[in-house]
């Protein structure tokens, strides 16, 4: 093995993420406590990868892997690619519902990555991370919470994403209405206008200000904090039950919102108790995810092999 490499595997933890929260759209984000596990090692040649739970059967085993594809890249920053990698990958996030699977896939290879390389951390900080995986996903604001925790700002600069994370005030308790059907992050940006009126925007920019105090210091102001103008009313015909549901929560005094681009619908405040759900959504209620992705030396043990959604209450 080249000396450049640790000997042995890594492997990381990364939460689920929520973004957007109604008016922060592509800057907010929300990390959430429930995990994909995965594990890494560098092995002679060619490239192994095993999915448990969510995405198995589904996924690529090969380089076409978006975890391995985040490796390669954060490889090539490192300035030392292998030859051969092997991975194991247990998720719990699921796909394509707006929890920020592909930002935990994305997060979790550059860091594999990072923490593979003997001098990696060196070379690539926390911050050139960040920077690496928005690059990937094309955007902040589920790669800052997923890497950082808690609730987090994102913005872009000429150099590259940054964010910062904040406390979150007791009282934010986060559920999760989650469909069997999938959505598709490419298909609701392309349902949103190359302009909005300027008073959406105005209105939609002093509801995001206004939910950074919400979440950071004042819940009871999530109703009014969690307003939106900019994207969640052109995305509710490409999901019809999502936008309803989000519609009746609000009306019922829960601060509802998209999460991402959905269609899961995120609660920041308690749905009122016998609120009537039907059997099209799953009901969870998750921590908030103070942490953010975690590398330790070692491969998976019994427990994180468990595909059961850990952290989540239903």
């Amino acid at each position: 093995m080249p000396t450049n490499f640790t000997a042995g595997p890594v492997r990381v933890r990364v939460p689920a993420t929520s973004a957007n929260l109604g008016p922060g759209f592509d800057a907010l984000g929300l990390a959430l406590g429930l995990y994909d596990d995965l594990a890494a090692e560098v092995a002679s040649g060619g490239v192994r990868v095993t999915v448990t739970g969510q995405g198995a059967g589904e996924l690529p085993d090969d380089d076409r892997h978006l975890v391995v594809r985040a490796m390669r890249a954060a490889f090539d920053v490192l300035g030392a690619q292998p030859t051969g990698l092997s991975v194991e990958c247990v998720n719990r996030i699921p796909q394509a519902r707006g929890l920020g699977s592909s930002s935990a896939a994305i997060v979790a290879g550059v860091l594999l990555a990072r923490a593979l390389v003997v001098d990696g951390s060196q070379r690539l900080d926390t911050a050139g991370v960040l920077r690496l995986t928005a690059e990937i996903e094309g955007h902040p604001d589920n790669v800052a919470p997923c890497l950082l925790g808690g609730f987090t700002l994102a913005w872009s600069e000429p150099a590259g994403a940054r964010a910062v994370s904040l406390p979150v005030a007791e009282g934010v308790r986060p559920s999760l209405f989650v469909p069997a059907e999938r959505g598709l992050t490419a298909t609701a940006r392309a349902a949103l206008p190359a302009t909005v009126p300027h008073g959406d925007a105005a209105l939609t920019a002093g509801r995001a200000a206004l939910l950074v105090h919400a979440l950071t210091t004042d819940p009871s102001l999530l109703l009014p904090a969690t307003v939106d103008r900019l994207h969640q009313s052109y995305r509710a015909a490409g999901m019809p039950a999502t936008s309803s549901l989000v519609n009746a929560l609000r009306e019922a005094g829960v601060a509802a919102v998209v999460s991402g681009a959905g269609p899961t619908v995120l609660a920041l405040t308690d749905p009122p108790a016998g609120f009537p759900l039907g059997t099209d959504w799953q009901f969870w209620k998750l921590p908030i995810d103070v942490s953010g992705a975690r590398v330790a030396r070692g491969r998976l043990g019994h427990a994180e092999r468990d595909p059961v959604a850990a952290g989540r209450k239903s």
